[in-house]
């Protein structure tokens, strides 16, 4: 347990990993601000400190801060146009949302309207979210179309929107003990990318 009075560095992230961590292992039920803080080995009063707004502003900051972090992970993507498989490259990005307790984070908010219409509010806003990344993934897409590792009339934008609705739509109809979302996200890009984009190395 931290001491009362010393600084914790990277407070916000240590939180938001501990609340992943009981999300995952004991389920929405089990996340309280004492249950996060104990898990974080932190004061019992840090989040409160830190979330003025309590559980529900939590909640929210810790899933605008994962969309935010997949949506900066998809910017790069087109960096890496050339490099491995189209389809790979794809599913670390969907992946990333989807792992760990990603879809019970975004479930969990729904049912507390005030951390929902603080994301959707931050969202409105120009918080980074599904449409920063659907945009990144177009991008990338494009620059692997006039590599000639997808096909010559591939809808690069259809692709990206499939890709990111289908995410969006497994993250918030996921639940604790439900199928690994991640499987049916990388059958999706298979199908999506098509052969040229399921082979790794340059133009097919």
């Amino acid at each position: 347990m931290s001491p009362r009075g010393v600084a914790i560095p990277d407070v916000r992230e240590r939180l938001f990993a501990a609340a992943e961590r009981l999300l995952a292992r004991d389920g929405p039920g089990a996340l309280t601000s004492r249950a996060i803080t104990a898990e974080a080995g932190c004061s019992k009063g840090l989040l409160h400190a830190h979330f003025a707004g309590g559980l529900d502003e939590f909640v929210a900051d810790l899933c605008l801060d994962r969309f935010a972090r997949t949506a900066h992970q998809a910017a790069r993507l087109p960096e890496k146009a050339g490099q491995d498989s189209v389809a790979a490259n794809l599913g670390i990005v969907a992946g990333t949302l989807l792992d760990s307790a990603g879809p019970v984070i975004a479930g969990l908010a729904l049912t507390r309207p005030a951390a929902a219409q603080r994301i959707r509010t931050a969202l409105r806003d120009g918080a980074p979210g599904f449409d920063a990344m659907q945009e990144a993934i177009t991008d990338y897409l494009d620059a692997e179309r006039r590599l000639g590792r997808l096909a010559p009339d591939a809808d690069t934008g259809a692709v990206a929107l499939a890709l990111v609705g289908t995410v969006h739509h497994l993250l918030m109809t996921g639940w604790a003990g439900a199928p690994d979302p991640r499987g049916q996200a990388e059958r999706l890009v298979t199908m999506l990318v098509g052969p040229a984009g399921a082979a790794a190395g340059g133009p097919a």
